[in-house]
């Protein structure tokens, strides 16, 4: 199996609360003495210092405090330092903030979307009528609302408000976790976010081939379980489906571990139930390599902890979501017309990357923000079906195309190159944009990405046409895909955050670019290009 692994300048990913370096490089031994490493305790207090000097330009003043989530460390001693920020200790949602800093701490800039600093702690609206105007038909909410300031909105400015989590279910059975932001002085809600990540869409399942697994001795039996891979696992819904309360959830679907004797699993078909927990675990394993081998990323969260899957998830349920609250994928088995079981390698791909992002940038999931969270998902699953190089299934920049039945009438859930083609999701942006459902709102960075890897006009890849256009007329040259991939993830690590739109993703993806090949290269000029031929500008 071929593995790529990317060029370009490697970084450290540290934790906040430890502050620790999980994988930092080991440098070239000296003539005489080896220079000192990164130092990401000093890297922070140095940001936080900076903070408080910028007061201004970060749109800081009187009542707030900032906290280091995360520091990143560049090769060269440079620093990326993510902090979140509170008002008279109250959460300022969309005023986190990446400071950046050279190795002698140096200014070089920040990464962040507010508007203007926060003023007002004082609600008129009660908690009472906020959480009546939030919960919306067959949802209930659950525990008390809270004042957070939301600066998470289209125009960034801050505002005092309550939020109010519901709970309920899609109409396709879907657990539903709603965050709702209602204006503490007008009774006007502002934000809506789903908390439950989902792929819109189940999958035939793929069939990889014979494909390797590790797995776990117990007794007699071996379990699907990797422990070279955090002990990922995969268990078996049994049909039932999950109640959930606040983050309480009163009853779980079950996750009961699929154990094999020969240590040889599933027979290629639905008929054996452990034919698709096959499929999951692959996606998984392919998923966790990828991340590792090309970013130095050990686990969704950059901490080595692994997720479980869950499969054959309630009765002829057709979709698959990740879930921050069990750090989980959860995968339905289709309603046997349109789609069938949801465990290809892009879905599974896709909903792993959903925690990568809530573990980085923590893009808001509504609006476009939310667009920019389900692209990464698409961009990711992609650049994981190239990586795994698996015949069976080889990669390409159509979204789900394994799991499509023929009354589904498409030949994918969505297409990178134009993603109009699914009948709902725009090719360029537009002011209407961030009205969109967030899996429509996607094609737009889905179309970037795809301009960027591959250019403009037709082309074949692994067998598939694709015909990609541009709003602007222009021709685009594409600069490869693990080039546009690495910009990709260091945009979305390093500059963006909760509230950052596509303006502010073109700016992100700029800097990356200039990170990693320099101001002015082909890389960076194409990175505008792309973005320019997507109307973001």
């Amino acid at each position: 199996m071929t593995r790529r692994a990317f060029t370009g300048r490697r970084t450290v990913l540290l934790a906040s609360a430890t502050l620790l370096a999980t994988g930092v490089l080991a440098a070239p031994a000296a003539a005489r003495q080896a220079p000192s490493p990164p130092d990401p305790g000093k890297a922070a207090a140095r940001a936080l210092g900076a903070v408080a000097a910028r007061g201004a330009e970060l749109r800081g003043g009187d009542g707030q405090a900032f906290k280091v989530v995360r520091v990143l460390m560049d090769r060269d001693g440079a620093s990326h330092t993510r902090m979140t920020r509170t008002y008279d200790g109250l959460p300022v949602l969309g005023g986190d903030v990446v400071v950046h800093q050279s190795a002698s701490g140096g200014w070089r800039g920040s990464s962040g979307t507010l508007a203007a600093a926060p003023a007002d702690s004082t609600p008129e609206v009660s908690a009472k009528a906020a959480e009546k105007k939030a919960a919306a038909k067959r949802r209930k909410a659950q525990g008390p609302p809270a004042l957070v300031v939301e600066a998470r909105t289209a125009d960034h400015r801050p505002r005092l408000a309550w939020r109010v989590q519901t709970t309920g279910k899609r109409a396709d059975g879907t657990p539903s976790r709603i965050l709702t932001s209602v204006d503490a002085a007008t009774g006007e809600v502002l934000l809506s976010e789903e908390t439950i990540r989902t792929e819109a869409g189940d999958g035939k399942s793929l069939y990889t081939g014979t494909v390797p697994l590790e797995t776990t001795k117990s007794g007699s039996v071996y379990q699907l379980k990797d422990p070279t891979r955090g002990n990922t696992y995969t268990g078996d819904a049994g049909g039932q489906t999950d109640l959930c309360i606040l983050v309480w959830c009163v009853r779980r679907a079950p996750a009961t571990i699929f154990t094999d004797a020969d240590n040889h699993w599933g027979g290629g078909t639905t008929a054996d139930r452990a034919t698709v927990a096959v499929d999951a675990q692959f996606g998984t394993n392919m998923t966790w390599d990828f991340y590792k081998t090309v970013f130095g990323r050990t686990g969704i969260g950059g901490d080595g902890k692994g997720s479980f899957n869950r499969v054959h998830y309630g009765d002829r349920y057709a979709n698959a979501f990740w879930d921050d609250s069990c750090f989980c994928m959860t995968y339905g088995d289709g309603d046997g017309t349109q789609l069938g079981p949801l465990t290809s390698l892009d879905v599974a791909a896709h909903e792993m990357s959903h925690g990568v992002t809530s573990a980085t940038a923590n893009l808001t999931y509504s609006g476009e923000s939310g667009g920019l969270n389900e692209a990464t998902s698409d961009i990711m699953a992609a650049a994981v079906e190239f990586y795994a190089n698996n015949p069976a299934d080889v990669g390409d920049y159509l979204v789900g195309e394994e799991v499509v039945l023929p009354g589904f009438g498409k030949p994918a859930l969505r297409f990178m190159d134009r993603p109009s083609k699914d009948g709902s999701s725009p090719d360029s942006w537009s002011t209407g944009t961030k009205n969109l459902d967030v899996h429509y709102s996607s094609g737009v960075a889905n179309h970037f990405f795809y301009l960027l890897s591959e250019g403009s006009g037709a082309k074949t890849v692994n067998g598939v046409s694709y015909d990609s256009p541009t709003s602007n007329g222009s021709t685009v040259a594409g600069i490869g895909r693990d080039a546009a991939t690495k910009i990709w993830y260091r945009a979305l690590t390093t500059y963006m955050t909760s509230s950052t739109d596509y303006k502010a993703a073109r700016t992100a993806t700029l800097n990356a670019a200039r990170d990693l090949y320099g101001a002015g290269s082909p890389q960076y000029n194409a990175v505008a290009a792309a973005w320019s031929a997507v109307n973001v500008a």
